[in-house]
């Protein structure tokens, strides 16, 4: 189901309506003609910086709304299933839902706004960080009756209002609640919308008996009681909406209990969006009797429960923000806040927060369980495995979670050697129904890749493409980014369709979307890695999508994920900051009693500092030259890796080195000889053999390869005697996780569980990003807060 929002004041903007005024000038010619002024040029020029004044804000916005409705019923037709407005924007629904016309609507809302412009006295702020009872229980304690709790924005933001000495005399007791986020007081005249406004509203009472109303033909919310409105409540309910809070929170549970899932906002901004994605995060539905009361005087005579409505204060100059502005600035961040609420959606998650896959099944089975049975989505470490050991941990998960609820993945790593391991990891991922993967190391789009995406393609009832096998592509080129974002190239299509691999359907529907559902922009980190730079490669991530997006005309939205470098608040936060939907950890996870390792690699890396890493070619990409980053502290495997590297690109042959040389790689590092390593590499792989026969570069490559997959299993198995020879993939973010639990009982890698560590740091990457936000903004929280306290307001907190 449907619903239509609207934005009240504080949504406004210079700039806002842009070409909308254009397409319907009618409706701008019949405002001007009401409102004795140019409407278009308030809303794009502000010459005179009138639009923040109230009594021009209400009827700008009023106006911009509308044309917002008009043109999406004009290029969709499709009218919402309930409508509701913030405030002010409560208009605009009965608007959409025939209580008036535009023009009739326009005249009630300019006398709203000069009666409302007239107030004096009374002083308003914003509690973030307390819930409704524990706001009432505190003023109540505190002799604070004559304080009306106000705007109901979301559960934990909420603004109070009452006489200015009263919200002055309040704030020191709310500065030193531990609760508390932030208190902060709006600069306004009046104590708006609560019962200091009985004046304003008896006299609007009165204008409104001047007036008829239409019946309702979509169902509004009532601000002042968030049910729906009855026809003949019409004008009371404008009357008592001056003097009564904007349930703001119950209106969108109640809709939410009804059904309605798809809110779209009809205004300039998001703020309101914003406010249902935090609702939606921090309560649930509301479900009631269809015969409940919509309305009664008995709620009206219980004053200990009338939620009384507060404003926007009139912002006095043009550098005041707007409230879009301050919706980021001042908003209650919380750990389900964070990131894309669409990809949460998708994936069923608590948070935005994956654990990425290590190869060889050190992201364990066990680690993708807990991490499931959390709420949030591991990814198991198929890479390296043989087929029974895959399907064996398949098993696993699924007898140990519910599939209706179960959210894991595993991962596909590229093979560029053996190319049909690819396609055999495909089937057995198809076999067992596995729903999404993690495609990783990938410098291309292979056969494998598509024949996955393919099979998991439907058409909706509209005809749309829908992707049952979800895919996130973790890259950090942006050239590779860009292949994931296209649809799979023909050459492949045509030729697994000529294979019979893939039905004509399927590939017709491949060319509507792209390879992956998300993309997963890794920065430097522990395994494969390119090195980059997060500030850098993030923004060109992002940009990228967007051209893709626009290019291909995409119906679905792809989330651009950060990895890399995330093992602290500090660093999750500037990954949500660079505009991350979602992080995936992966370094701080091999450190952990879930970690498919051995203790004595986890007593290493429990040890690690930030600069404790190196980077060592990557065995299974050894004559490509790619990199991985290891750990160094204590491991010779660095140091020896790279000479083997320096020699495969110095020599054609094992033959050319030199006997010292040679006698060194086979007792120190390989310990056993040239010929006994090839000897058992072509028993394993007998399809190499008459390659490497023929060619003596590529017969040292599979030598010196050896090596690398040896040092694995060494650190896997916790080779004591063996130990300088360990190869094992870190980046320097567990260093500085380490240096963040020092001294905490996460210290001891005992003591990490996967799903604690995801839990703590993005609780405290929400309460860092409040912390930090209070200190631009200069608000209390900052403990630099000047008496004449703040000129910004809270999300929501609009007339």
């Amino acid at each position: 189901m449907l619903a239509y929002v609207f934005p009240g004041q504080g949504a406004q903007k210079k700039g806002m309506g842009g070409a909308l005024f254009d397409e319907f000038p009618e409706i701008v010619a019949e405002a001007d003609q009401v409102l004795g002024y140019s409407i278009r040029e308030l809303c794009l020029d502000d010459p005179d910086s009138k639009l923040n004044q109230t009594e021009y804000t209400q009827p700008a916005l009023y106006t911009v709304n509308a044309l917002h409705y008009y043109k999406k019923i004009k290029d969709t037709g499709i009218k919402p299933d309930y409508v509701a407005g913030h405030s002010l924007g409560e208009y605009n629904a009965l608007l959409a839902a025939g209580a008036f016309e535009f023009a009739a609507g326009l005249r009630l809302v300019q006398m709203r706004g000069a009666l409302m412009s007239r107030a004096a006295g009374g002083g308003m702020a914003a509690v973030i960080g307390l819930s409704e009872e524990q706001i009432r229980e505190a003023l109540l304690a505190n002799q604070l009756e004559r304080i009306d709790v106000a705007n109901l924005n979301s559960p934990k933001q909420i603004v109070i209002s009452g006489s200015k000495a009263d919200v002055e005399h309040a704030r020191p007791m709310f500065e030193g609640m531990k609760d508390v986020m932030m208190f902060v007081p709006l600069r306004t005249s009046g104590a708006f919308h609560s019962r200091y406004m009985q004046e304003s509203s008896e006299e609007f009472e009165a204008f409104l008996s001047g007036y008829s109303f239409g019946r309702l033909t979509i169902p509004v919310i009532s601000n002042v009681y968030a049910r729906p409105y009855r026809d003949a409540d019409i004008r009371a309910n404008l009357a008592k909406q001056i003097t009564h809070s904007v349930k703001w929170t119950e209106s969108i549970r109640y809709l939410w209990g009804r059904g309605v899932e798809q809110f779209e906002e009809m205004g300039p901004g998001r703020v309101l969006t914003d406010l249902i994605t935090r609702i939606r995060t921090e309560a649930e539905p509301l479900i009631v009797d269809d015969n409940e009361p919509q309305s009664g005087k008995e709620a009206l005579d219980d004053k200990s429960s009338i939620d009384f409505l507060p404003t926007v204060p009139a912002m006095e100059s043009p550098q005041d923000h707007t409230m879009e502005q301050v919706t980021e600035r001042l908003a209650c961040i919380s750990a389900a806040s964070l990131g894309s609420s669409q990809f949460k959606k998708d994936y069923g998650l608590k948070y935005a927060y994956c654990t990425g896959a290590m190869y060889r099944g050190i992201a364990s089975k066990e680690m993708v369980v807990r991490m499931s049975k959390a709420g949030m989505m591991g990814f198991f470490g198929a890479g390296g495995l043989k087929m029974p050991q895959i399907e064996e941990a398949i098993l696993y998960i699924k007898e140990r979670l519910d599939p209706d609820q179960a959210a894991y993945g595993l991962n596909l790593v590229h093979n560029p050697s053996e190319p049909w391991v690819e396609e055999q990891t495909v089937d057995l991922f198809l076999k067992h129904g596995i729903t999404v993967v993690e495609a990783a190391a990938f410098m291309s789009i292979t056969p494998a890749l598509v024949k996955y995406r393919a099979k998991g393609l439907r058409r909706d009832a509209e005809g749309q493409v829908t992707a049952s096998h979800r895919m996130i592509a973790k890259v950090s080129r942006p050239e590779v980014a860009e292949l994931f974002l296209s649809p799979a190239p023909e050459r492949i299509v045509g030729k697994l369709l000529e294979e019979r691999k893939i039905s004509p359907q399927e590939a017709e529907m491949l060319r509507k979307i792209p390879v992956a559902d998300d993309i997963c922009a890794e920065a430097d980190s522990g395994g494969h890695t390119d090195g980059a730079v997060a500030y850098a490669l993030m923004p060109a991530m992002i940009k990228l999508r967007d051209e893709m997006m626009d290019k291909f005309g995409y119906r679905k939205q792809v989330r651009i994920g950060a990895a890399g470098g995330i093992g602290t608040p500090e660093a999750a936060a500037a990954a949500f900051m660079l505009g991350a939907d979602f992080i995936v950890t992966g370094s701080i996870n091999q450190c952990t009693v879930e970690a498919g390792t051995s203790d004595a690699v986890k007593d290493l890396l429990q040890q690690a500092n930030v600069q404790d890493t190196e980077y060592a070619p990557a065995g299974d990409m050894f004559e490509m030259g790619a990199r991985v980053q290891v750990l160094k502290k204590g491991l010779f495997f660095p140091a020896r890796a790279n000479k083997l590297y320096d020699l495969y690109r110095q020599y054609n042959s094992i033959d050319e080195i030199d006997s010292k040389t040679k006698a060194q790689i086979q007792d120190k590092y390989f310990k056993q000889s040239f010929a006994s390593i090839y000897e058992k590499l072509c028993a394993s792989y007998p399809q190499v053999v008459e390659k490497a026969e023929q060619n003596p570069k590529f017969k040292m490559a599979l030598i010196f390869r050896w090596y690398f997959s040896y040092t694995t299993r060494l650190a896997i198995q916790g080779d004591e005697e063996n130990r300088v020879d360990y190869q094992i993939h870190c980046g320097p973010a567990l260093g500085a996780f380490n240096q963040w639990v020092k001294g905490t009982s996460l210290e001891r890698w005992q003591n990490r569980h996967v799903d604690q560590i995801a839990e703590k740091l993005m609780l405290e990457t929400a309460e860092l990003l409040n912390r930090r936000l209070a200190l631009f903004t200069g608000t209390p929280a900052a403990n630099e807060v000047q008496p004449s306290g703040l000129d910004h307001v809270p999300a929501g907190a609009a007339r």
